[in-house]
């Protein structure tokens, strides 16, 4: 069960931290910061490179602990919190992955429920701190504080319908728009903020 429990959580952390690096990096794929800023705009979110970094951290962070096993309850909550954002951006597409739908953020938000439930398991950094046993009482709140603090942020951080579309049409016919990246199409802008 340890050697389950230590191949469970490393993928899984290990995943959760590595889509944390491709946010803020050029590392595993990713677009460097600017691109992660300009896919957290696209997706509806304010606060743009601030939103990025921060998602950034929190997902490298809570995935290292989580396949270190360390604070297990808090690092899964964490986990499920980001990834909770993660499927709100994709609920519209419906569940499969196919579609770029939700089902890979929901497998993790619910493999992080059920290693903070199971505990971390001997080969973890939480055993050998002799927190092994987490409590119910600190368990069960994690579990319910990841996906609520993420439909907080939603709910916090992204832009109504309104003013999304005031913003996109102001950015095609504001000053600029000819020739700026505002002005571009949507692929040319993804191109570009790759760069």
């Amino acid at each position: 069960m340890d050697a389950g429990l230590l191949v469970l959580r490393a993928v899984v952390g290990l995943l959760v931290a590595g889509h944390g690096v491709q946010k803020v990096s050029f590392h595993l794929g990713g677009h460097g910061l600017a691109g992660g800023t300009e896919e957290f705009r696209h997706d509806g979110f304010r606060g743009g490179r601030l939103t990025a970094v921060v998602a950034g951290a929190s997902q490298i962070g809570a995935g290292l602990f989580l396949a270190a096993g360390l604070l297990t309850p808090l690092a899964a909550m964490a986990a499920m919190g980001v990834m909770t954002v993660a499927a709100t951006v994709k609920w519209r597409k419906g569940l499969w992955v196919q579609n770029d739908g939700y089902e890979y953020p929901l497998v993790l938000v619910v493999v992080s429920a059920a290693l903070a439930l199971t505990g971390p398991g001997r080969w973890s950094v939480d055993h050998q701190l002799g927190l092994g046993s987490w409590p119910l009482w600190v368990v069960l709140p994690a579990i319910a504080a990841g996906p609520v603090s993420g439909l907080l942020t939603r709910a916090v951080l992204h832009r109504s319908a309104a003013t999304g579309a005031a913003a996109g049409s102001e950015a095609v016919s504001g000053p600029g728009a000819a020739g700026g990246v505002a002005g571009q199409p949507e692929g040319a802008r993804d191109a570009r903020a790759a760069e």
